[in-house]
């Protein structure tokens, strides 16, 4: 045979070969699968169906249907999902001859279920490559009976958190997570930014906790998210939405230390409206422990009131609109001048005389089963009064927020695209109107979730904010989530953020704004800052009782011309940026022990926060590098009792001094009963506070100094309240 006879039988072989390859290749049928996903018989629009090997899927219709084209012949691992339902994990194979019917179960594993508002996405917890603490409605509820005047205990307790209170006599806090100013924390409620700037001192002390839902925590860089004032990380307050059952709670708490709170929650919706209203009202009388002559609790008259309408055009669509009014009245100092007035050198007091107004609006629509838009708006109005006896600061503070957010949701992809307008306008009531500011910021932000593989999630953000007089931000951020299964899990994330300076630091705090010169937009820049986080989660069964978890967060966060209150050669105070970076870098474990009706917490945080523009780059002041703590727990269907005990290590105060460390003890019980709830708290019961260590007031008696503050100041508190739940009362009972 020769060469050309093989060549031509070579041809023809080749194609004899493709065309057999082609013919089989158009032999491959396909498929199109029909899935019907039903819970108690009733169709589950907007659950997701997926075959991981061949990555497709589809969202049930309004039927509870979903359809999968084009799915070749073969056995598949096919899985059904929604928010708050078990997940279904089922080989099927192809042809499938009729459709299947799968019948969703509600998830027993509330942590499964959760939603979590502060990302702006519609996955649970466990799908989130961004690193969020949760603090859920049971656990509230714990904190509630502890305190029901604010929400300080909630996040007291939280590791790697520290209240840090800067005024003595109005008892002014700050929230400071991870060591850094309170300044750097973003407070929100509902996603609004409603307490910042001028009210931020008084702020943990205003909000009551009793209509609130759920707590979201993020800790590190969150300027991405919501804009700048995220530096540290940011808190969101979820509060509670009208349920078909209507819901009443009353709760009355009285403390030995003559404070009483009185509050009422009610909730009801029918067909196309709901509404919300809740009331709350305290009164604590000045209370001197030590008999110092001086308050470690200020005199408080204190109201708060919050309705709500909700309106349902469809299904798919809701509208609320919420006013919140607060009127606060706190008066410490001297005893002897708050209950009877000024008489010889009974003199001093200090008085906060606060009033806020706000209103909340959204829209929020599903357009179909991928996509949804909600638009948003606030407008906050806030005054306050601080008075001493040779010093009165009084202003007014408005701020508003409108935002418009589109959400766009696939199988394995997600995508939110937004933009928001935020202002903030500060008039004083003095002669120097020089110290008036007014800030308007204009962003625009996109965040996409993307499923890399069944054990990868990466999650990218990126906001461009242009603040007026401060000039243009970029700020991305990226974080990344593996899971091998429901036991083991890491995250690690990081991004970028700012603060566009204002007066309102936890420094000028202290000297009640006396002498603070103003922003000078020329000299000042904006803070900047870098963060990074680490996490491990793991959790198992040690025995078929016994469950452990554990979580272990790495972290550091740098920021950049740091503000700083310096005293000028003529005793004023002067804001200047620092010439080096804070530096924040640590580590916090969180430990849980679950065995039958018992659980057992154990924490502990290294918080090293470092003043590097200072010689030698001393330790922050009145931040203790080493806190522990441990929170033992016995809960049944009729009773909740906890005891607790928190170390705080070893702080520096501004001059160098050490103080000592300190342990305090805290034991709560509740009773649940068919009409609602008793309780009783013995806060502190060891009695730990600061005179014990140190005094709290130096003379002049007329013209007092109070030294910083390091440690509890009210100490041992107990408490006894009752929570009445005439109707919707989801407690069980005996």
């Amino acid at each position: 045979m020769n060469l050309q006879n093989i060549t031509l039988w070579g041809i023809v072989l080749c194609c004899v070969l493709t065309s057999q390859q082609s013919l089989a290749q158009a032999s491959i049928q396909t498929d199109t699968l029909e899935i019907k996903v039903l819970t108690k018989k009733e169709p589950l629009p907007g659950a997701s169906v997926y075959i991981q090997s061949l990555q497709k899927g589809g969202i049930t219709d309004s039927n509870g249907i979903a359809r999968i084209e084009d799915v070749p012949m073969g056995t598949y691992s096919i899985s059904i999902s929604f928010i708050g339902y078990e997940q279904i994990d089922q080989l099927i194979t192809v042809p499938l001859g009729e459709s299947l019917i799968f019948y969703l179960e509600e998830n027993e594993n509330a942590l499964d279920a959760i939603v979590l508002k502060s990302t702006r996405s519609t996955r649970t917890i466990r799908k989130i490559p961004t690193r969020i603490e949760f603090i859920g409605a049971e656990e509230l509820g714990e904190k509630v009976a502890m305190n029901a005047s604010n929400i300080a205990m909630v996040l007291r307790e939280s590791t790697g958190i520290q209240m840090q209170q800067t005024s003595l006599s109005s008892g002014n806090t700050n929230i400071r997570i991870q060591g850094l100013d309170g300044r750097y924390t973003q407070l929100l409620r509902d996603g609004f930014p409603l307490y910042s700037g001028f009210s931020s001192g008084l702020s943990i002390l205003q909000i009551p906790p009793l209509d609130l839902k759920q707590f979201e925590i993020i800790k590190g860089s969150s300027s991405t998210l919501y804009g700048g004032g995220a530096i540290a990380g940011l808190v969101n307050m979820v509060s509670k939405t009208p349920e078909e059952d209507p819901q009443l709670d009353i709760m009355f708490t009285q403390t030995q230390a003559l404070g009483s709170t009185g509050n009422v929650f009610y909730s009801q919706r029918s067909d196309r409206l709901g509404w919300t209203f809740y009331g709350s009202g305290n009164y604590q009388k000045a209370y001197d422990p030590e008999d110092d002559g001086f308050s470690n609790l200020p005199q408080t008259k204190s109201v708060t009131i919050n309705p709500k309408l909700f309106y349902y055009p469809s299904e798919h669509t809701t509208v609320w609109f919420g006013v919140n009014g607060t009127y606060d009245d706190r008066k410490g100092g001297d005893i002897r001048k708050i209950e009877e007035g000024q008489n010889g050198i009974h003199q001093y007091t200090e008085e906060n005389l606060s009033k806020r107004l706000s209103t909340q609006a959204v829209y929020e629509t599903k357009i179909d089963t991928t996509q949804s838009l909600s638009v948003k708006n606030s407008v906050s109005y806030f005054d306050r009064n601080l008075e001493i006896p040779d010093l009165i600061f009084k202003g007014r503070q408005w701020n508003t927020f409108t935002e418009v957010t589109y959400q766009r949701q696939h199988t394995v992809t997600e995508w939110v695209l937004g933009a928001n307008l935020y202002s903030a306008s500060f008039d004083e009531d003095s002669q120097r109107t020089e110290r008036d500011q007014n800030d308007v910021t204009y962003g625009v932000f996109a965040n996409h979730i993307y499923d890399l593989s069944e054990h990868w999630i990466l999650e990218s953000g990126f906001r461009a904010d242009y603040a007026q007089d401060w000039g243009f931000f970029p700020l991305p951020r990226v974080s990344l989530l593996y899971k091998v299964n429901t036991s083991f899990s890491s995250r690690i994330g990081g991004g970028l953020g700012y603060k566009i300076p204002d007066i309102f630091t936890e420094e000028a705090e202290f000297v009640n704004f006396r002498e603070v010169q103003p922003i000078d937009k020329d000299a000042l820049h904006a803070e900047r800052s870098y963060g990074i986080n680490l996490d491990f989660d793991y959790e198992t069964r040690l025995s078929n009782t016994i469950k452990f978890s554990i979580n272990q967060l790495f972290y550091i966060t740098a920021i950049q011309e740091g503000l700083l209150l310096n005293t000028t050669a003529t005793d004023m105070f002067q804001f200047e940026n620092a010439q080096d970076d804070i530096l924040s870098k640590g580590a916090e474990t969180n430990i849980k022990f679950t065995y039958k009706d018992f659980r057992w917490f154990l924490n502990y945080a290294l918080i090293d926060t470092r003043l590097n523009y200072l010689p030698g780059n001393p330790q922050k002041p009145l931040t203790a590098r080493h806190n522990g703590g441990s929170v033992f727990m016995y809960e049944s269907p009729s009773w909740r009792i906890g005891f607790e005990t928190y170390y705080t290590g070893t702080q520096l105060l501004s001059n160098g001094i050490k103080t000592t460390d300190f342990v305090t003890m805290g034991v709560l019980g509740i009773r649940n009963f068919k009409w609602g709830s008793a309780f009783v708290n013995f806060e502190n019961f060891t009695d730990r506070r600061q005179s014990r260590f140190s005094p709290l007031v130096a003379p002049p008696h007329n013209d007092p100094i109070f030294p910083e503050i390091y440690a509890p100041t009210d100490g041992f508190i107990f408490s006894a309240g009752i929570i009445l739940k005439p109707f919707g009362n989801e407690h069980h009972h005996e």
